[in-house]
């Protein structure tokens, strides 16, 4: 993609985005993702129904009178998003490709993100972690995310969540959100969450498109893994392979969902296919009540 296609691109991206992160998300995500704690405001005179926990001993002797401390929450928040760039993300039957999905979801969280002074990082996963930005704030950092998402070409095919993981807790030391955004294939991830979820606050957005579910009926078919580059010739008009191909996905999604719960992490299913809006509006409607 040449420079003018890229900032093209980019620039559709940023308008679609910012719009959609101004005009619908920004309340929401205030209140789904808290701050750090509560800082130190300012101190007032004591009043009736007041929490005396809070009473500030030192001015309350100096004035003679009580005097309570007043805080407000620590609104800054660092925002961290994890990427799934390996093959299986290269894959849409309809609108687009889950990359693409991947990419639009990002670009509104960050928006979101700088719209309440947050910091943004981003990392870059495959069966390694390929790319690091560091979180920063700002539209021109947000730009170059949104750059580096449509231009990245990944070194690898095969995922490793695990590992991204575990940089994710190396790297960042302080308490941040971090949100996946994968289609969680073949995810075997369940010990890694846990530790991750136990120091960050850990969001999963399940990337999916409706041809995942379903193996369609083409006859006699060679099929690419594109994770291992494995090739196989498959009968899909055989009722037997359809059956058996639906319950491996079925058993799949239901143990996703169940790794998800155990680690205690959200978790919202995203399609290539469908309006993202409502799925992430009840995501942050979910978690702000």
């Amino acid at each position: 993609m040449d420079s003018t296609e890229l900032l093209k691109k980019v620039r559709k991206i940023e308008i679609r985005t910012k719009a959609l992160s101004q005009q619908i998300f920004s309340g929401q995500y205030h209140s789904a993702f808290k701050g750090r704690g509560m800082a130190f405001s300012e101190v007032r005179e004591y009043q009736y129904g007041d929490d005396i926990r809070n009473i500030d001993w030192n001015v309350t002797a100096r004035f003679n009178h009580p005097y309570i401390k007043i805080y407000e929450e620590e609104r800054e928040l660092t925002v961290m998003l994890l990427i799934d760039v390996s093959g299986s993300t290269q894959f849409g039957t309809k609108q687009q490709f889950k990359s693409d999905l991947i990419t639009e979801i990002s670009a509104v969280l960050s928006f979101s993100a700088i719209n309440n002074n947050d910091k943004v990082g981003v990392i870059f996963f495959s069966n390694q972690v390929e790319k690091f930005i560091p979180p920063k704030k700002g539209r021109s950092h947000i730009l170059r995310i949104i750059r580096e998402l449509v231009d990245y070409k990944s070194q690898q095919v095969q995922t490793n969540l695990p590992e991204a993981l575990r940089y994710l807790t190396n790297a960042i030391k302080k308490r941040c959100t971090a949100f996946i955004l994968s289609d969680f294939v073949n995810c075997d991830c369940e010990q890694a969450l846990k530790i991750a979820a136990n120091k960050h606050d850990v969001v999963a957005l399940q990337i999916t498109d409706s041809g995942d579910a379903v193996l369609p009926n083409m006859g006699l078919v060679q099929i690419l893994d594109p994770e291992t580059g494995k090739k196989s010739i498959t009968d899909t008009s055989n009722f037997r392979v359809q059956q058996e191909y639906a319950r491996w996905w079925h058993v799949q999604q239901k143990r996703n969902v169940e790794v998800f719960k155990k680690s205690g992490v959200d978790m919202s299913q995203l399609f290539t296919d469908k309006d993202y809006v409502k799925a992430l509006s009840e995501l942050f409607h979910k978690r702000g009540a």
